[in-house]
């Protein structure tokens, strides 16, 4: 019965491309375009069809976790690309709408996240073993989107002008305190301090993160301009010239959006600038995948830029700049995949096969999703006055810019 049921799913959905399918009795079946070359699947779990049917995500992700389901060459990408292409068309599937009407249903409860459960979610994911990190990220460990001035550029240069492009739109002068909203393993804030001057309170809830970034801070001779301090955002207070947040944003959770921008507004100076870097949905408004809640980012939310408008609308706050960085992301990812996989020996040593396969599903369904399913990056700029930023944005791309970038 089962088979039958998902087969009938099958064959509503993939018209777009091939997907061919070998069931666990042995029968291969063929769906989509005709002429097309398939991406092959083999199942070998009989309860896997019934997974499938009753909640996809879930059960997809974890059989290719378990090794209960296959793609030939490895093709995860493939697979997950003509999975998304397919679920883009606007034809509506009843089963389709059906889950994604249950998961909007109860994203309130997936994403409320008051600080004890924040703790516990961040645990959850950023205080694996450091070495993990070490693997796929680039030296400076910035574990978020890089910034491709140049398509051909390295990680670890796309990292570093993501940085410094934050830095160009924080107005940052010699002195001022800057409180970093989500400090991660410290790169951020050990480059603002360095290079521009400033003073800096980083905050995290990360046991790991904040023990690298204030080691970190004492290797380079700053830990006099940068605090790094174990605690909820919301619990800071006094009042800085600039505040900065890099891909925190995700883990705030809708029921707490007014709730951050107000901090964010209260920790203000009347002429500071806040910058908050997130990834971002260019859909409306929906849920997470239950793979990635459950898998990877409990609590997580990639939020609608009419989301956070509202949200920075009730607090008082005045957008003066909104940027949107498209592929940028799946260029990061791409990078981060690859060199997991060139490392993939050292991370099954400090976990196990099904931990590998969890993060290789993990990379390349968050990479299809920036290039299929209209995921981006949101760069948004906003201040207490309108006037505490440049008419234009000129002081983003200064005449000399090229040369000295040149040079460098």
């Amino acid at each position: 019965m089962w088979d039958r049921i998902l087969d009938r799913m099958l064959r509503d959905l993939f018209v777009i491309g091939a997907v061919e399918i070998t069931y666990p009795d042995g029968t291969t079946r063929r769906y989509g375009e005709e002429g097309a070359e398939p991406v092959r699947v083999t199942m070998t779990d009989p309860s896997l069809p019934r997974k499938l049917v009753l909640n996809t995500e879930i059960a997809l992700g974890e059989a290719y976790m378990d090794g209960r389901l296959s793609v030939a060459q490895d093709d995860v990408e493939g697979l997950l690309a003509l999975a998304v292409q397919n679920s883009n068309r606007k034809q509506k599937v009843l089963w389709r709408e059906i889950g994604q009407t249950a998961r909007r249903a109860r994203r309130r409860f997936d994403q409320w996240n008051p600080a004890y459960k924040a703790r516990q979610n961040v645990a959850h994911h950023y205080d694996l073993s450091g070495e993990l990190y070490d693997l796929f990220l680039d030296a400076d460990r910035q574990y978020s989107c890089a910034y491709f001035a140049d398509p051909e550029m390295s990680l670890e240069a796309a990292q570093e002008a993501k940085k410094h492009h934050i830095a160009g739109k924080l107005l940052l002068e010699p002195g001022m305190e800057v409180f970093e909203i989500g400090c991660g393993w410290g790169g951020m804030a050990l480059t603002l301090a360095r290079d521009y001057g400033v003073k800096v309170l980083g905050v995290t809830l990360s046991e790991e993160q904040h023990k690298i970034a204030t080691e970190r801070a004492a290797a380079a001779g700053l830990s006099d301009r940068v605090r790094f301090e174990l605690r909820d955002y919301r619990s800071v207070t006094g009042q800085f010239d600039r505040i900065v947040s890099i891909g925190m944003f995700e883990h705030v959770g809708v029921p707490h959006y007014r709730e951050y921008f107000e901090t964010v507004h209260d920790r203000l100076k009347d002429d500071g600038v806040a910058l908050i870097h997130t990834i971002g949905r260019s859909t409306p408004p929906g849920a997470t995948s239950p793979w990635i809640t459950k898998y990877i980012f409990p609590g997580g939310y990639v939020p609608a830029l009419s989301e956070m408008a509202a949200a920075v609308e009730k607090a008082g706050l005045y957008p003066t700049d909104i940027e949107v960085w498209r592929l940028h992301y799946a260029e990061t990812l791409r990078h981060w995949f690859d060199r997991f996989v060139a490392n993939e020996d050292k991370a099954r040593a400090l976990y196990d096969e099904r931990f590998c396969r969890m993060w290789r599903y993990y990379l390349k369904a968050c990479e299809v999703t920036f290039r299929h399913h209209g995921q981006c990056v949101f760069q948004y700029q906003m201040t207490r006055r309108q006037e505490a930023v440049p008419l234009t944005r000129d002081y983003l791309y200064p005449a000399d810019r090229p040369r000295r970038m040149a040079a460098e």
